[in-house]
């Protein structure tokens, strides 16, 4: 996923006209308010299409649940954070214009996602979002829409403990068209401490099922046990808060059925394949992908 999830909103320094740069709206201060968003139009038989827009973060915001924007020809986005900008705005992009800081990713049908009591994210002024939006069009027709994102504001009263994102997985896909289930799997020991509070599994057309599993003091216990795997419903996962301390290994594994004719590889379209496991996590820090992929 390190070449394939691209929602990236970055205010950089090439704006123009004399217009204001693009950043966050300071109108609302508590409840549902989109964060980030674009317009776009994609061809017919456009199986993947890149675009972006960068947006400077002009206010401190606290945000504890986040809506995927998702119309029709929305393969997935990914958000990202950096405390620097380079191009501002829309722009046309790839699947490798991401930041190292996570801050959300969803996929098709992507459930509201909503955080414990006392967590939430934090964004502050100086630093840039990155939207990066992957659009697939297998129609005849051209499609259009707009795609984003909507964060829950709260106040920073009451948070103790501040949350970030990051990916398990593998980009080690290697599955023979045989029509039978071929599992690959990723992971690592930890080098710091976590308190995990929600799942989400990402993976393309041909996955079946999922198994998310943490192992501590020799003991794993299954987070996702076998879970059957719909593209079209790719769903969160909240769990009771979870703590992780390093040295302890977290670990994802990924089932397919390759009918194509072709081996089925890694890849950011919608006919190749992934294998992660998007965590929400406190305290924040660390990177993109926690583990070695």
């Amino acid at each position: 996923m390190r070449k394939a999830l691209a929602i990236v909103l970055v205010a950089g320094a090439c704006g123009g006209g004399g217009e204001d740069p693009p950043g966050t709206d300071a109108t609302v201060t508590t409840g549902w308010t989109q964060l980030v968003g674009r317009s776009w139009t994609v061809p017919p038989g456009s199986a993947d299409t890149y675009k972006c827009i960068r947006i400077a973060v002009t206010e401190e915001i606290w945000l504890s649940g986040f809506r995927a924007i998702a119309p029709p020809g929305t393969h997935h986005t990914v958000v990202t954070v950096s405390n620097s900008g380079q191009q501002l705005g829309e722009y046309d992009c790839s699947v490798g214009s991401l930041d190292l800081q996570m801050l959300y990713a969803s996929g098709v049908g992507t459930s509201e996602l909503n955080f414990p009591d006392g967590v939430a994210m934090k964004l502050s002024p100086g630093q840039f979002i990155n939207l990066n939006l992957h659009l697939f069009n297998a129609a005849d027709t051209q499609l259009a829409g707009t795609s984003g994102i909507e964060i829950f504001r709260r106040e920073k009263a009451g948070v103790v403990h501040e949350a970030d994102m990051t990916f398990v997985g593998t980009m080690n896909i290697n599955i023979p068209s045989d029509g039978q289930p071929h599992s690959v799997t990723g992971g690592c020991a930890l080098n710091r401490s976590w308190n995990m509070f929600t799942v989400w599994p990402h993976m393309h057309q041909h996955a079946t099922h999922q198994t998310f599993q943490v192992t501590k003091g020799g003991v794993t216990t299954k987070i996702l046990d076998n879970m059957p795997y719909s593209f079209e419903e790719q769903g969160n996962y909240p769990i009771a808060p979870m703590l992780l301390e390093p040295g302890d290994r977290v670990e994802t594994s990924c089932t397919y059925v390759n009918n194509t004719g072709v081996p089925l590889r890694y890849g950011d379209s919608s006919n190749e394949e992934m294998c992660f496991t998007g965590v929400y996590k406190y305290p924040a820090g660390g990177i993109l992908f926690s583990c070695p992929i």
